[in-house]
This record gives C-alpha cells, sequence and structure tokens, in this order.
C-alpha cells in the first residue's frame, strides 16, 4: 500500500467521483418520482450553479480524497489483514464483508438522528456498503501481485473509460424511465371533480358547487408591498369558478373569481386520492413558498342541498 499509495489514492478518488455523478442521476430520477408542484427551473439558479461547479468539483476532489485516505485504504488493509489470518490468502470477499460491518454502526446512527424509517435506513446502508466496496475492488486491482502490475495512469484510464461508459447508461436509463412515465403528475381533475369544499387546515374554505358557485371563507389572498414582501388578505365571499384542463395535468386551473377579494389562479398537483390546489404566495415560482388547499370529504353536491351555510362551515371546520 505504502508503495502504490498515489496510484491508489487516485483511482479511489476517480472511481468516487463516478459514483458520485451517477448517484446524483438517480437522486434526480427519484426527486421527479415524488409529489411536487412542478417548480419552474430558475435560470438565474442555474447559472450559479454553472459557476459555482468548479469549486463544487473541487472541494469533491478533497472529500474524496480523504474518504480514500480514512475509509478506502484502511478498509484494503483491514481486508487483507482478515484473509491472512482468516483464510490464509488475501480474498476478494473480505472486502464487502469488512465494509458491510463497518458502515452498519454509522447509517445506524444516522437513522436515528434523522428518524428515518427501516426501509430508508436499509436503502442507505447498502447503498453506502456498495459504494465503498466498488471503489474498494477497483483499487484493490493495483494491489494484487498476481496479476499483470498495471500502472496509476493506466488503471485510471480505465476507470475513466469504463466510468464515463456507466454514467452514459445511467443517464440514458433514468432518460427512459422518465420518457415512460414514471415521473410524478398531478391527478387529472374535471369539474366533477374539481367540485367540493377545499380547506386550507387553519380555518379557511373554498366551497365550488357544480353550478359553478364558489363561496370563500377566510381564504388567504396574497399581495405584494412596495418591499416586494407578500401582504396576506383574508377572503370571505360569494362569486363563481371554471375549470380550464389546459394542455395537460400540469397546465390544469381551477379560476375562481370572489367578489371584493383578488384570487390567483389556482394549480393541481397531490394524489389522485388527495387532490391539492394551490398558489404561489408571493406570484412567484421561482419563490417555492406556497398556500395549499386540501380536499375535505364530503361532496359539494351534498352542500347544495344544505340551506344553513354558515352553520356547515362552522360543523366542517
Amino acid at each position: 500500500m505504502r508503495d502504490r499509495f498515489g496510484a491508489v489514492l487516485a483511482v479511489s478518488i476517480s472511481v468516487l467521483f463516478v459514483e458520485a455523478v451517477i448517484g446524483l442521476i438517480a437522486f434526480f430520477v427519484w426527486g421527479q418520482t415524488k409529489e411536487s408542484p412542478g417548480f419552474a427551473y430558475n435560470a438565474l439558479g442555474v447559472f450559479v450553479l454553472i459557476v459555482v461547479a468548479p469549486f463544487v468539483a473541487a472541494a469533491g476532489a478533497v472529500f474524496g480524497a480523504l474518504l480514500s485516505v480514512g475509509v478506502v485504504m484502511p478498509l484494503l488493509v483491514g481486508a487483507g489483514w482478515l484473509g491472512r489470518r482468516l483464510s490464509r490468502r488475501e480474498v476478494w470477499w473480505w472486502v464487502p464483508v469488512l465494509a458491510a460491518v463497518g458502515t452498519a454502526l454509522p447509517c445506524l446512527a444516522v437513522a436515528l438522528l434523522a428518524e428515518t424509517g427501516f426501509l430508508a435506513c436499509l436503502g442507505g446502508w447498502l447503498a453506502v456498503t456498495a459504494a465503498l466496496v466498488a471503489t474498494a475492488l477497483v483499487a484493490r486491482r493495483l494491489l494484487l501481485p498476481e496479476r499483470l502490475r498495471l500502472s496509476g495512469g493506466a488503471m485510471f484510464n480505465r476507470v475513466a473509460l469504463y466510468g464515463t461508459l456507466a454514467v452514459l447508461t445511467a443517464g440514458m436509463l433514468a432518460g427512459i424511465g422518465l420518457y415512460a412515465g414514471i415521473g410524478y403528475e398531478p391527478p387529472r381533475l374535471s369539474a366533477e371533480r374539481a367540485a367540493g369544499m377545499w380547506s386550507d387546515g387553519m380555518g379557511g374554505t373554498l366551497i365550488l358547487t357544480p353550478d359553478g358557485k364558489a363561496t370563500a371563507n377566510r381564504v388567504e389572498t396574497f399581495d405584494v408591498d412596495d418591499s416586494f414582501e407578500p401582504v396576506v388578505h383574508k377572503c370571505t365571499g360569494t362569486g363563481t369558478w371554471e375549470y380550464d384542463p389546459g394542455a395537460g395535468p400540469w397546465s390544469q386551473e381551477v379560476n375562481a373569481s370572489i367578489d371584493d377579494c383578488s384570487m390567483d389562479t389556482w394549480e393541481v398537483f397531490g394524489t389522485p386520492q388527495h387532490p391539492k390546489l394551490f398558489v404561489y404566495v408571493d406570484g412567484d415560482p421561482d419563490s417555492w413558498d406556497l398556500y395549499i388547499l386540501q380536499r375535505r370529504g364530503r361532496a359539494c353536491c351534498e352542500v347544495d342541498r344544505l340551506s344553513d351555510l354558515p352553520g356547515m362551515l362552522r360543523a366542517w371546520r
């Protein structure tokens, strides 16, 4: 290990970099499958990301070097020692055994602190173990005396070639999966499904009836003051509404017009079982600050048969 320290370090950092890129692709795909209102991409944010990318890569290289010296190399040394002591020769499978045992306790501690579930803890442990095992086994190739001796540069070229192929394959599979529809889409509403009672969970309700009438009770609406800070108003009144299917799930809208209220157009997300309406608090999609109404249990056709609307609102709140 001392004789080949530089070569092992370079190869270990390279493999960790490839794994990080593949992990980012997997994280992006996972994020696309989660319920989301579909925030718009911020051009300024993309520009800043491009500018800081070299600094992030440099910080990643430093972290990779620390991880290589502090974890990968001790893993190789420990696996070799266990192989010679218990198997009378160095065998590759001591690497995953030692990695699995060594990462179990830290992963469990992180899971307990983050209060994650069992499956999330298990998945994280398997992912960390697999990443360390793959890195250590590739670097181990440089230390095998019975194999043709490879220089650090030759091994780095192999990692660069196969790593690029792995990243391209992961990206292609991610694109195919997203094109095939594994990503999240808002539930498809209709005028019938949009009709009903929607609540913000804080006393604000919006009732949409099938005949196009809308009744708001303490629904929050938003304006912007001179310092561009959102100002909240409570909207109570009656008016009309309509459902616009748009060109697809992401563009469908619910337009409610309430007397004496400036109410924004509601957009849709959630799940088919639990649809949600939302508006941006300050009208800016880049802010990611939402005001959300969730569907309540009763249908609006039952509301129409009730004459005491204020009493009904108090009962449902």
